[in-house]
């Protein structure tokens, strides 16, 4: 079935366009972007239960745009009265002037950008989904998270708790300028399992999950994912440390994603161009990786739980090549960064929420497949790690650097795996030599769109990211 548009945005979009249309007589720019979405959060473990409504993108509420004289400014609110225009204009009116005033007043010093582009654009999407979040079974799915903890906490005598999470949102959104009207309804899930287990005083925990464009049906899927999660729990109960060095290692196709969002994400939001706080503006149509690496990003280059038909500022859904067999081709913009480098927004332009500030971020961000096969990438290597299991990972924009953190890490020796597992393992080093040294990648490729990102310390959207197998040296501690 389609995913229902949102009666409630269906009942303010006329309203909302008569405020557009008169703020159109007090300011030479101005949009809204209307947001009526529905979560489903349910989380069992073997010592507590919680269900809610609430997700990461769970909301309802209104942000104005408006601006003047390269001046732009924001209001957001939740308490549009449909029956009253006049009254919601004015009210949104004395707000906008309010801040245009301050910034006058006090001389602060602003990017002069010029108007937005508003060529005209109708657009009506309603994806496709089984079930939707606010209509599902959630007896049916506590029940069934309920049996599979239970299960999980039989699988081994070193479990201790198992929890299991199921997250869904019907994201509903609405964009109105003087020349666009654009709606777009659809629904993504997601969930995981997160097994702990505890031998000796040393405790250790696995996560597997799954993500997608779809329903809480995702949910049924969970299971495949609990004697896995399980045994890879079990098996860090005897990691070691690993001697600190430089390695050839093979990433999963998991850890490819976290070097993909950590490297060429964050690294090439033009956001960052503006503000020279990216040393990827330099590296333009230049060479930042092996022949073999190639890179998209956008909503429209994989589908997960970020392959939206818009975003948050009214700019179609894209997919970018960033990266062209080792070659830098481009980043990804949001609108107002957009103008200000004199270039196209690609569609990244997202809020964490109606209340917070547009800012480029990622969505899908992917490595392409190769032609190599994992076992002859396993087979190539005289010592070093495959890298399983995704924990965390931040970088430095301004000077490309990386880290990573990973689950663990599986010895190989001789073109074999040894059955040695070294846990938990940070992956350093400097962009470009990373991805230089990429000497394989497999023909195949996954992608993974749990957890969230932020900008920074703040700011959390949904990202999803992935990739095939990757060969490369990097330094390992």
């Amino acid at each position: 079935m389609k995913a229902p548009f949102s009666e409630y945005l269906s009942l303010i979009a006329e309203p909302l366009k008569q405020v557009i249309s008169l703020l159109q007589n007090d300011y030479e720019y101005a949009s809204a972007l209307a947001s009526d979405s529905k979560g489903l959060n349910i989380r069992i473990s073997a010592h507590a239960k919680s269900v809610s409504d609430k997700t990461m993108a769970s909301e309802r509420g209104i942000v104005i745009r408006a601006a003047k004289e390269g001046r732009y400014c924001e209001y957001a609110f939740n308490d549009f009265d449909p029956e009253q225009p006049d009254e919601q204009y004015k009210k949104i009116k004395a707000a906008l002037d309010e801040q245009y005033e301050l910034l006058c007043l006090t001389g602060t010093k602003i990017y002069e950008t010029p108007l937005l582009n508003d060529e005209a654009c109708t657009l009506f999407h309603e994806a496709e989904t089984e079930q939707l979040p606010e209509t599902a079974d959630i007896k049916g799915i506590v029940s069934s998270f309920t049996s599979l903890c239970e299960k999980a906490m039989g699988m081994s005598e070193y479990m201790i708790e198992c929890t299991l999470s199921g997250q869904s949102t019907h994201v509903c959104k609405m964009f109105i300028s003087a020349n666009r009207m654009m709606k777009q309804s659809y629904v993504y899930s997601e969930a995981t399992v997160v097994p702990v287990v505890s031998k000796d005083g040393l405790n250790q925990y696995a996560y597997e999950g799954i993500s997608g464009l779809c329903g809480p049906e995702l949910f049924d899927q969970l299971g495949t994912k609990l004697e896995k999660a399980v045994n890879e729990a079990v098996e860090l109960l005897g990691a070691e440390r690993i001697v600190p060095g430089e390695y050839e290692i093979i990433t999963s196709p998991e850890v490819s994603g976290l070097i993909a969002h950590e490297a060429f994400g964050h690294g090439v939001e033009m956001d960052m161009f503006v503000k020279n706080r990216a040393l990827g503006a330099e590296y333009i149509n230049q060479r930042v990786a092996s022949d073999l690496v190639s890179m998209h990003e956008g909503a429209l280059c994989a589908q997960n739980v970020t392959s939206y038909a818009f975003d948050d500022e009214g700019n179609p859904a894209g997919d970018v090549t960033e990266i062209d067999h080792g070659i830098l081709k481009t980043g990804i913009c949001d609108a107002l960064s957009a103008m200000r480098l004199g270039t196209k927004p690609t569609g990244n332009g997202k809020r964490e929420n109606f209340e917070h500030k547009v800012y480029t971020r990622m969505t899908n961000t992917v490595f392409d497949s190769g032609k190599d096969k994992v076992e002859d990438m396993i087979a190539s290597i005289k010592y070093g790690y495959l890298l399983e299991g995704m924990e965390s990972g931040m970088e430095d924009p301004k000077h490309w650097g990386i880290q990573c953190i990973v689950k663990s890490g599986r010895e190989i020796i001789d073109g074999k795996l040894t059955g040695k597992i070294v846990s938990p393992v940070i992956l350093t080093g400097y962009v470009p030599e990373v991805l230089g040294n990429i000497t394989m990648v497999s023909d195949d490729r996954e992608i993974f769109g749990n957890g969230g990102c932020g900008k920074g310390y703040k700011e959390w959207v949904k990202v999803a990211d992935g990739g095939p197998y990757l060969k490369t040296k990097a330094r390992l501690g």
